[in-house]
Order: C-alpha cells, then structure tokens, then sequence
C-alpha cells in the first residue's frame, strides 16, 4: 500500500494564533484567503498552503512542547538583504549572519512564537528591474 498524496500544506498550532496571523501578513504582504478569527487563519503562498489553527483547549498540551522542534518554513527570496530589513522593521530581526549553504544564502528568523523560518536567496535569483 502506498499513499497516494493530491495536495499538501503546513499548519502552525498556537494559542495566541492572532499574533501569527498578524505577522505573517505583514511579512508576507498578504492577507490569508480564509480566517476564521480565534480558529482558523490560511495564506495562499506559491505552491503552499500555510494554516495558522488555535488548538482546541482540550489538545494545547499537544501542541505546548516547550522547546523547539525539527520543522522550519523555508521561504525562498529574490533579495535576502530586503527579506532580512522587513524582519526588522517588523520586530523580529535574524538572531545570527547570513551564511551559504550548498542552496545558496540564507538566514534563520523565528515567528513571534518561536517557528524558525528559514529565508534563502539562490544565487542568480536578484532581478534587475
């Protein structure tokens, strides 16, 4: 048996969901094209759904870890150097430099929930206009 996959997307469970919805329109620039305040935020991204859910009170234990996990949103930018400025004027400025990976540039950023974020620049990937 083998699963047969049509579709995926992320989610990011948190309580405090409104503040992820805020952030992730202001960085992204978007609104999300669903939201369901308190339950249920969804952003259209280039080839992938990003779901913001508050977990209901009887699972935010499953959700409340404490520590970090293993995931990251990898967002692909044309101009590191921009993405890294808008983080900041957001509040949220990389804790660390920008380092080169086999991919190209890139640079950790955290949520304001602590999600790491991965933003990365492919060599070649500036336009000129």
């Amino acid at each position: 048996m083998v699963l047969h996959c049509q579709e995926a997307f992320v989610t990011l469970a948190d309580p405090k969901m409104e503040i992820l919805v805020n952030f992730y329109a202001h960085l992204l620039g978007i609104e999300p094209v669903s939201h369901i305040p308190h339950r249920y935020a969804e952003f259209q991204l280039p080839s992938l759904r990003l779901g913001i859910f508050q977990p209901k009170p009887t699972h935010i234990s499953e959700f409340s870890s404490g520590g970090k996990t293993g995931m990251s949103l990898c967002l692909e930018v044309q101009d590191l150097e921009a993405a890294i400025a808008h983080l900041k004027r957001l509040g949220y400025p990389p804790p660390g430099d920008i380092i080169t990976a086999s991919h190209g540039r890139e640079i950790y950023a955290y949520d304001p929930m602590g999600n790491r974020l991965i933003l990365y620049e492919i060599p070649g990937s500036i336009s000129s206009d």
